[in-house]
């Protein structure tokens, strides 16, 4: 077995070639357990699967590799809450480690831009989007 010098071993071989093969405009999902990948990817996404590892790990992972998207106005996004969530309140820490993680990586702004909800229109998970 090969050991990459600087590469998070938590990112498998699939992972990183997958990264590898990415350009501008190509758009990578970092999806919660509760995120419908498996009939998503029946249509053409390629499902890798990263069971044990929480996002923000990830995406710390992942940013250590590839730079974010500099041509467009936000390279990050996560799901906007539903408004019934709205409403009751529900809070989202993690986001706040996700923009953490995003300003470490250059993302310069207020953080992610929120995406609607596929429930109102949208589509997309909790977890964020990055394009590249």
């Amino acid at each position: 077995m090969v050991v990459l010098k600087g590469v998070p071993a938590l990112l498998s071989p699939e992972l990183l070639y997958a990264l590898a093969r990415m350009g501008h405009g190509d758009s990578i999902v970092l999806a919660d357990v509760n995120f419908p990948t498996s009939s998503i990817c029946k249509c053409g996404p390629e499902e890798i699967r990263a069971d044990g590892l929480g996002i923000p790990q990830l995406l710390e992972a992942v940013l250590k590799l590839l730079p974010l998207d500099t041509y467009v106005e936000s390279p990050a996004a996560v799901m906007e809450l539903v408004s019934s969530d709205r409403e009751r309140g529900l809070q989202t820490p993690v986001w706040r480690s996700y923009q953490s993680i995003l300003l470490e990586a250059g993302c310069s702004g207020d953080g992610p831009l929120r995406k609607p909800h596929p429930q109102e229109g949208g589509a997309g998970p909790r977890s964020p989007v990055l394009g590249w």
